[in-house]
C-alpha cells in the first residue's frame, strides 16, 4: 500500500475506533496531505526524520504558525505511531522532532456589556428572531462549541431539569445546566417559531427556514451581523462566545472543574487558561480604581 492508501487507512481507523467528528477528520486529512504533497516518494518505509524536520522548515517559510505546526505535528506522530503499530516502519521518525514553541495566547472574550447587546440584537417580533435569540442565549448559557449548538436534537434538550445534553469531541456525552433566562427563550421558540419551518421528521432542535438543521456558517453568519447590529466592534465568533461564557464563569467565582465539565475539556490545562484572562482583569480593574495602583 502507498503513503495515500496508508493515510486513509489511518483516518478510517480515527473515524471508527476513535469516532472522531467530520471537521478533527478532515484537519487530520490536511495535515497528512500537505505531508504528502511535500514528499518526494510514496513509499511510507522511505520517509526520514529530515523529511518531517524539512516540512516543518518549509512552514516557517511559508507563513505557517507555529500552532498550526504544532498541531500538524501531532497529527503526524499519531499517523506514524499507527504505521509502528501496524508494522509498516520499524521506528516513529517523529519521536526526535520538538515540537515547536507556542506563545501563550489568552483568548479575547466580549464583556458583560457586549454580551447583553448581543443577546438583545434578535428582533424577536419575528420567527427567526426568536430562534436566533434562543440560539445565542443557549451557546453563551452554556458554552457549547458552535458544532454541539447546531447538532442539538429535541430530545437532547430538558426544560424540566434546566439541561442540554451534548455529545462534544471524540463523541464524549456531557450535560450542561441551562441558565432561566435561555431556558425561557428556548421555550418560547419551541412553543411556536420552530413549528413554522420545522418538517415532522426533523429531529435537530434548531430549524433552518428550509426545515433542516442550520449549518455552522449558517450560525457565524448571524451571529457577525447581530454583532455589528448591536455595535460590537471586535471580530466575532461562535467561539468567542465560548471564551465569554468560561471567563465571566470565573470572574463569577466559579471552580475551574466546574467550568471544565461545561466545556468539555478533557485536561484541566486548558481551561486554566481563562484564569488568565480572569486574573488580567482583575488587575486592570484594579490598576483604574486603585489610588495607590
Amino acid at each position: 500500500m502507498d503513503l495515500h492508501g496508508w493515510i486513509d487507512a489511518y483516518l478510517d481507523h480515527l473515524r471508527v475506533e476513535r469516532a472522531l467528528a467530520k471537521n478533527s477528520l478532515d484537519a487530520y486529512a490536511r495535515d497528512l496531505n500537505r505531508l504528502a504533497s511535500h514528499l518526494a516518494t510514496e513509499d511510507v518505509k522511505e520517509i526520514a526524520t529530515s523529511d518531517i524536520a524539512e516540512l516543518l522548515a518549509d512552514n516557517v517559510r511559508t507563513g505557517f504558525g507555529a500552532r498550526s505546526s504544532a498541531r500538524q505535528l501531532s497529527a503526524l506522530r499519531g499517523f506514524f505511531r499507527f504505521l509502528v503499530r501496524e508494522r509498516v516502519i520499524a521506528a516513529d521518525v517523529t519521536a526526535l522532532i520538538d515540537r515547536p514553541k507556542l506563545g501563550r495566547k489568552l483568548p479575547r472574550v466580549l464583556s458583560f456589556a457586549e454580551v447583553e447587546r448581543l443577546l438583545a440584537a434578535p428582533d424577536r417580533k419575528k420567527p427567526r428572531g426568536v430562534r436566533d435569540a434562543a440560539m445565542i442565549h443557549l451557546m453563551y448559557a452554556s458554552g457549547l462549541r458552535v458544532s454541539e449548538l447546531c447538532s442539538l436534537k429535541l430530545a437532547d434538550l430538558d426544560t424540566q431539569r434546566g439541561v442540554v445534553n451534548c455529545y462534544g469531541k471524540g463523541g464524549k456525552r456531557r450535560l450542561v445546566p441551562v441558565g432561566e433566562v435561555a431556558l425561557a427563550h428556548l421555550k418560547t421558540y419551541l412553543e411556536g417559531a420552530r413549528s413554522l419551518h420545522a418538517r415532522p421528521d426533523t429531529r435537530v432542535l434548531f430549524v433552518s427556514p428550509r426545515g433542516g438543521a442550520l449549518t455552522r456558517q449558517g450560525f457565524w453568519k448571524l451571529l457577525k451581523r447581530y454583532a455589528a447590529a448591536a455595535g460590537v466592534t471586535a471580530s466575532l465568533s461562535p467561539h468567542k462566545l465560548r471564551h465569554s461564557f468560561a471567563t465571566h464563569l470565573l470572574h463569577g467565582g466559579a471552580d475551574l472543574r466546574a467550568v471544565q465539565a461545561m466545556l468539555g475539556h478533557a485536561d484541566l490545562g486548558t481551561t486554566e487558561i481563562y484564569t488568565h484572562v480572569a486574573q488580567d482583569h482583575v488587575r486592570r480593574a484594579h490598576a483604574r480604581a486603585h489610588p495607590r495602583a
